[in-house]
């Protein structure tokens, strides 16, 4: 296919005998290269990503749009998802996990990069005894009168969070006081909960019964007192999707995504607020 003419700049040279040079006509027939959109990965990818059907903890899910941020993380690409080099970033991630590299995130490929990500979080889930805990500062804490035994935090995690809470708060210029806290005014980055004891998980699970396991575990990490609830945004708990679209588009959660891992905390997916030390 050819071109639609184009005109170009000819150098006019004159001379005595001779009339200037008239512009010259360019013609080309190279086929346009089509855009990235139009093939057929990137396209059924466009698809998929908001209709593509799966379950994950007893609940009907819809597309994998609310994972978008996760998903350049972890295949390391900054690329549109309805994009050809997003679909070569997804071929090259199902060639490390020995999956049909078609550059598709489809069902198959998609319940693997759940299981990826869900293989990632704590693993030993023996709960917290006193010794191993500390009580956060109210000054921490979304909810500053949540009394202090809902404030208990696993030692270790509770240093890895105030040392990522201080690097948030340089790289996001949050509010924060002269000795480091974050100001009364500033709700991202507080902790909703963490230690949770196995009757206060089971109280929870009463007052919820249609939470399911994506939500309320029986066998919580938040036992564990490395498990911490951050707010980032929207309704802090809320796990609708309209709630998630809009935690994962917050300057908090998009921080959390690309650096909390280098203090030691790996997300649990379906909740944008929930990050567990797995050191």
């Amino acid at each position: 296919m050819a071109f639609a003419p184009r005109g170009g700049r000819g150098q006019s040279r004159t001379t005595k005998s001779n009339p200037p040079v008239k512009p010259a006509v360019l013609t080309s027939t190279t086929k346009p290269k089509a855009p990235s959109t139009d093939s057929a990965a990137a396209a059924q990818n466009q698809l998929l990503r908001n209709e593509l059907s799966w379950t994950f903890g007893g609940k009907q899910q819809r597309g994998w749009y609310l994972y978008d941020e996760l998903l350049a993380q972890t295949l390391d690409t900054k690329h549109d998802p309805a994009t050809d080099d997003f679909a070569e970033a997804v071929t090259k991630w199902q060639k490390k996990r020995g999956l049909g590299t078609s550059g598709i995130l489809d069902e198959n490929s998609w319940m693997a990069m759940v299981s990826q990500w869900q293989g990632n979080r704590l693993k030993n889930r023996t709960a917290a005894t006193p010794d191993q805990l500390v009580t956060a500062s109210p000054s921490d804490c979304y909810d500053p009168s949540r009394a202090a035994e809902l404030r208990q935090v696993e030692r270790a995690t509770y240093e890895a969070y105030r040392k990522m809470l201080a690097a948030a708060i340089d790289d996001l210029k949050l509010s924060h006081t002269p000795s480091g806290e974050l100001a009364p005014n500033e709700k991202y980055f507080k902790i909703i909960s963490a230690f949770r004891s196995r009757e206060y998980q089971d109280e929870l699970r009463r007052k919820s019964p249609n939470a399911g396991s994506a939500g309320l575990a029986v066998n919580s990490p938040h036992f564990t007192g490395k498990a911490l609830d951050l707010y980032v945004g929207g309704d802090p708990v809320d796990t609708k999707d309209a709630n998630r679209a809009i935690q994962v588009n917050t300057p908090a959660y998009k921080w959390l995504v690309r650096n909390a891992n280098k203090f030691g905390f790996r997300p649990y997916f379906y909740e944008p607020w929930h990050w567990e030390y797995v050191k």
